[in-house]
């Protein structure tokens, strides 16, 4: 029986075994080292504690950025100014607030 190829990723000094093609397996690493970028960013903002919590946030972020250039790539809907994105931050930070509050009383 074949095995399946597998890689090893690193995110957060943690080693993770995925099964992937192997005509994947370089972009499978580029992925792993961006959401490793994403993921270090978020923790060094000091906002974020907890593993999950990181990851969900770098989930959102990267899906974002996906949901945006894929918007400009169609044409259907123009880039986001600075006023929105500052917005969406501000969102992004006052949920972070309370959820610390919660986990803090």
């Amino acid at each position: 029986m074949n095995q399946p190829h597998t890689v090893t990723v690193k995110i957060l000094d943690k080693e993770y075994q995925v099964a992937c093609p192997e005509d994947q397996e370089a972009e499978l690493v580029v992925s792993a080292k961006y959401l490793d970028k994403q993921m270090r960013n978020i923790r060094e903002t000091g906002k974020v504690i907890g593993l999950e919590r990181i990851a969900v946030m770098a989930a959102l972020n990267i899906s974002y950025e996906l949901l945006q250039a894929s918007e400009q790539t169609d044409g259907s809907a123009a880039a986001p100014d600075g006023d929105s994105v500052n917005r969406l931050n501000r969102k992004l930070d006052d949920a972070l607030y309370q959820l610390r509050q919660l986990e803090i009383g």
